[in-house]
């Protein structure tokens, strides 16, 4: 009989498939894909700033300004992420899983037009405007398609699924960074266009998710819609026989009805939560303070100093993106079988020791093989990042937290994540003309001390129900209360 469970447990139908699919690329896709689409055609979009003013006032625009309005450019699309991390909530709540997917499109589709027409209206105001709607987009897709295909998957499957949302992201850097060649779209003609792109993605989920089923568990636990979560169970899993999954559904909408649906405020309040949260706050900071976003905004420097042509190393950071793309795949087909704490520690681990090697390279960058020893740092910083504390977090916050507490702790992880992103943002440039090669020392001991609170303190949680987790975690609050440390 468990022979025949596991069987069953297994399969994977092609209704989950394209659910996941269609959803991670109508919408994680963007993410990825608007977080390095200015990269490229920096120059050009400057220029284009300046052009305009100069139309506009009969002066060239002074550097100071120039500066002030592309850093706006790049930070008001983290600023957006986190207005758009604070509406989860409410939203998943009101319009279901499936429903806010399709609503946020708006935040995609508007200002993909706006910054398409932005050099036709000469106006550098709308793509300032534009970035933060779209950020709005990527916030409210980077919590909630986690959580929606979180919901779909069987428990068995939900490590390698949850991990397709960040898959995508990768997808859409690369895709970006392959539009951004010189000689495709990254010159002065072809950067609105490139810019406007983003809409399509949007377009897609718009025509096509309507017809795949909304989440059960949101269904039956928060609708009280018995009739609709099977048929959708059905669907995702291809078989009439839905009914232990069903039975476990209502264990947990029992073991919950005495909470109730927990906000913000509640789930910080709560004792019985807060070794998850402190965990999903430890995780989505590690995530974005490791240094990852000033990796990809310092390599071409890196590798103009190892002595690649200016005009191949567009090449090299597409490559950088290849690498990336590839170990997510590999991420996606391993997170079942290793666990997902194995991958965080990995993960967080090889991004330690590669911040340490690459402040020795960039330190030492005089000696004539030490560049390329900065250049091997990058990589293998890409690949470590992207097996664990790129992948993981999301999969684990999922996995954390049951149906009443799940939107308001995606509400406090994507926040985290967004404001980290936005900090580093905004003060990795000054950490870079104060401490220079020295500023990754910084990330280096952000990864070994997240490192050591995962060790410390976050349980393996592959294959096992939502009601499982928690109650491990329950375990360790009592533990922890105690105050008898424990390890897992």
């Amino acid at each position: 009989r468990q022979a025949q469970e596991q069987v069953k447990q297994i399969r994977l139908t092609v209704v989950l498939m394209l659910a996941t699919l269609i959803s991670a690329f109508g919408s994680s896709f963007q993410y990825g894909y608007n977080v390095a689409v200015i990269n490229s055609p920096s120059l050009f979009i400057q220029q284009f700033y300046n052009t305009t003013y100069v139309e506009r006032y009969g002066r060239p625009m002074e550097d100071s300004f120039l500066t002030l309005l592309w850093s706006l450019s790049v930070s008001m699309y983290p600023l957006g992420g986190l207005f758009g991390s604070l509406m989860v909530a409410p939203l998943v709540n009101k319009l279901g899983r499936k429903g806010t997917l399709l609503f946020n499109n708006i935040f995609s589709v508007v200002p993909a037009v706006m910054m398409g027409v932005s050099e036709i209206a000469k106006s550098y105001e709308i793509i300032i405007v534009a970035r933060v709607i779209v950020g709005i987009c990527a916030g409210l897709s980077s919590n909630v398609v986690p959580m929606y295909l979180g919901e779909l998957s069987p428990k068995n499957l939900r490590g390698a699924i949850g991990v397709v949302p960040q898959l995508f992201i990768t997808i859409g850097i690369l895709s970006a960074q392959v539009l951004g060649i010189r000689s495709i779209l990254g010159n002065n003609t072809g950067w609105p266009l490139m810019l406007g792109l983003t809409g399509i993605p949007a377009l897609v989920e718009l025509l096509l998710l309507p017809f795949f089923p909304e989440s059960p568990r949101y269904m039956l636990i928060q609708k009280g819609d018995d009739k609709t979560a099977r048929r959708a169970l059905q669907r995702l899993r291809g078989s009439e026989d839905v009914d232990r999954e069903m039975d476990e559904m209502r264990l947990e909408h029992q073991s919950e009805q005495a909470e109730g649906r927990l906000s913000v405020l509640n789930l910080l309040s709560l004792r019985s939560l807060r070794w998850q949260l402190i965990s999903i706050v430890a995780m989505n900071m590690g995530q974005q303070l490791s240094g990852i976003n000033a990796i990809y905004y310092y390599a071409d420097s890196i590798y103009s100093s190892a002595g690649v042509k200016e005009s191949n190393i567009q090449y090299v950071t597409v490559g950088t993106g290849a690498v990336n793309v590839f170990m997510t795949i590999t991420a996606v087909f391993i997170v079942e079988a290793a666990g997902r704490r194995l991958l965080l520690l990995i993960g967080f681990g090889i991004c330690c020791v590669s911040c340490a090697l690459l402040t020795v390279a960039l330190t030492f960058q005089s000696t004539e093989w030490m560049p390329y020893v900065s250049i091997a740092c990058v990589i293998v910083y890409v690949v470590g990042h992207a097996v664990g504390p790129s992948t993981i977090p999301y999969v684990v916050t999922t996995e954390m937290f049951r149906q009443s507490s799940r939107p308001a702790a995606f509400m406090v992880a994507g926040s985290i994540h967004w404001l980290s992103n936005f900090t580093v943002g905004l003060v990795f440039p000054f950490m870079e003309s104060g401490l220079g090669s020295y500023s990754f020392i910084i990330f280096c001991f952000i990864c070994l001390a997240t490192l050591f609170y995962i060790w410390l303190v976050v349980p393996e949680t592959k294959n096992k129900t939502f009601l499982e987790i928690s109650q491990m975690f329950f375990g360790t609050s009592v533990h922890h209360n105690r105050n008898i440390k424990v390890g897992f």
